[in-house]
């Protein structure tokens, strides 16, 4: 009631450009009109809605979060605010969204080239620590799929973002051959119910107890299904198998990987008394190949390494090349490969980044 009297008769002190909408027009069918949507219906953002999602931070409306690519706009807390309106989102997820929207404006995510490249991929959102709770996200069964507002929400309100304010539109700066469903919204908490398992942002430096936001440049989801498996060693080398097709099983260093432990795969792990830091090392070591099999031309097919690797052996990933999370419901035995972009190769330039949420 409070943002309805003052969006009208009071001064709402909102700096963006308003639009009128005719009184027999439809408002969900203006803003497909204008281009605000990524296809699905978007909530129209009135004074009352943003006012309302505005109060779910402390932060000023007026404050810059950051530049916006391709156009490189800037993005103020209003503006923020107005795409999570349209989004869906509730005023209590605006601390994750700006904690998405910095993570993504990191100049090492790269996010002007993610948005141009040709490749599948689109952002990620992984969320750890108490803010994930605190919004109700979903872990759990179907944690990566549909039927959960603050995940479906927090993820859209980014590409919103990208597409109202940066001017990132599909067929003009946004390139890719195919893209991927991710692009509408690709977001999940991970599963942080074990106390002997380490998440996967204090594992990249956060301090526990706090909330992070981890971005990837993802590809869409690839099915693991191992249900014969018993122990940890043969788990590892199954699991291998089906990571080393990342990308192409001829290509390596071309990409890292996300793996989404599900939790009877993990539970495993952790029968044969396997932690966070032994699964990463033993997939390590089972993800080198010879790289006679990896070369142009081995196995009939052109596709692979140069033949100066033919004697050595070779890494699908860097040693902080591949991240696991814990999700999903003890539904069955499959977990899940997200395959990552290849201009993750450049190191130096291109990576996966975890933020603490404000």
């Amino acid at each position: 009631m409070q943002e309805a009297l003052i969006a009208r008769y009071g001064d709402p002190g909102l700096a963006s450009r308003e639009i009128p909408v005719g009184e027999w027009d439809d408002p969900i069918e203006a803003c497909f009109e204008r281009g605000w949507s990524d296809g699905l219906p978007v909530v129209p953002p009135t004074d009352e809605r943003i006012l309302r999602m505005l109060g779910g931070t402390d932060r000023k409306p007026d404050e810059i979060v950051g530049l916006i690519p391709p156009n490189l706009a800037p993005c103020t807390v209003e503006k923020v605010a107005i795409n999570a309106v349209m989004a869906g989102c509730k005023p209590e997820y605006m601390p994750v969204v700006l904690g998405v929207l910095e993570a993504a404006l990191d100049p090492l995510f790269v996010l002007h080239g993610l948005l141009c490249t040709t490749h599948f991929s689109g952002p990620l959102v992984i969320i750890n620590g108490p803010a994930a709770k605190a919004v109700g996200m979903n872990s759990g069964i179907n944690a990566l799929g549909q039927g959960n507002r603050a995940n479906a929400t927090i993820g859209r309100a980014l590409q919103l973002i990208v597409r109202n304010v940066g001017g990132g539109l599909p067929g003009g700066m946004d390139r890719a051959t195919l893209g991927n469903p991710g692009k509408y919204t690709f977001c999940f908490a991970e599963d942080e119910s074990d106390p002997d398992w380490e998440p996967l942002a204090q594992r990249r430096g956060i301090a526990a107890g706090k909330s992070a936001v981890t971005l990837f440049h993802a590809e869409g989801v690839h099915g693991f299904i191992d249900q014969k498996s018993r122990t940890p060693e043969e788990l590892t080398r199954s699991l291998a198998m089906a990571l080393f097709g990342v990308g192409h099983p001829k290509l390596c260093d071309s990409g890292n990987a996300v793996l989404v432990l599900s939790p009877e795969h993990y539970g495993i792990f952790t029968e044969g008394g396997w932690n966070r830091r032994r699964i990463e090392d033993e997939l390590f070591q089972a993800l080198k190949r010879p790289g006679r099999d990896l070369i142009h031309g081995a196995q009939g097919v052109p596709e692979g390494l140069p033949a100066s690797m033919a004697d050595k052996m070779v890494d699908k990933f860097p040693p902080d090349g591949l991240l696991i999370v814990r999700a999903g419901g003890p539904a069955g035995l499959f977990s899940a490969i997200i395959g990552g972009w290849p201009g993750q190769r450049v190191r130096e330039e291109c990576q996966a980044v975890t933020h603490e949420i404000r």
